[in-house]
């Protein structure tokens, strides 16, 4: 090992399956390890789907299982160059879908796939309502929202503050009114009605917008 350290290869395939089902990405096992043919395959997969999770920007290829980064964010149709060289044709699969691409091109709402839909679009607008513990007077607002700032999808449970820290930008605010806590809290406080009744979405630079459930001003109830 660069290190110093000595280890053998079926040790180190271990190390690193135990760091795979971490969430890690032991690069050292491509070059170091034992594998047969099937480990092989398997660490190289768990590899590009853990790095899907820790880059949204990138997925994985229903062709071929490799990580794939979209350059035009309003397009779903997305070109894949390993399949396309090892089929020597044009590999296209849908962003949203995963499958092989079907249908004119491009397109920013959906394949020609069966079944092709914004998920995330549709869990916002068809979760239940959170109800608050320790926050008085509010009610009407979507138990699961799009973090304004990066876009991943974050459920309240009720408890505690108003206010949620995103797992992925680590970025705080307001779960009801959408504001970042610095904005919404000069005119509120954690466990108050928001002075800013609610926004319809977020607006991420990379993104674009997409839509929140309904929390408008004649949607969300402040109770007096």
């Amino acid at each position: 090992m660069s290190c110093g350290h000595h280890a053998t290869p079926s040790s180190l395939t271990d190390w690193c399956s135990r760091q795979l089902k971490e969430g890690c990405g032991p690069n050292l096992v491509r070059i170091k390890a034992l594998l047969t043919p099937e480990e092989k395959e398997h660490f190289e997969k768990t590899l590009a789907f853990n790095a899907t999770k820790s880059n949204p920007d990138t997925k994985i290829c229903p062709g071929c299982n490799t990580s794939v980064a979209r350059r035009e964010l309003s397009n779903l149709s997305v070109n894949c160059r390993v399949c396309t060289k090892r089929t020597g044709r044009v590999f296209e699969f849908c962003w949203q879908c995963l499958k092989e691409w079907k249908g004119s091109r491009p397109r920013a709402d959906r394949c020609d796939n069966a079944g092709c839909c914004n998920e995330a679009l549709k869990t916002l607008q068809t979760c239940s309502v959170v109800k608050f513990e320790n926050v008085k007077d509010i009610s009407n607002c979507p138990s699961i929202r799009a973090c304004p700032t990066c876009g991943a999808l974050l459920e309240h449970s009720g408890k505690k503050c108003k206010n949620i820290t995103c797992a992925r930008c680590n970025v705080e605010f307001c779960f009801v009114c959408l504001q970042l806590t610095s904005i919404c809290l000069p005119t509120s406080n954690y466990h108050s009605p928001c002075a800013i009744p609610g926004i319809l979405g977020f607006r991420n630079k990379r993104k674009g917008y997409l839509s929140q459930k309904s929390l408008k001003t004649t949607d969300v109830e402040h109770h007096k």
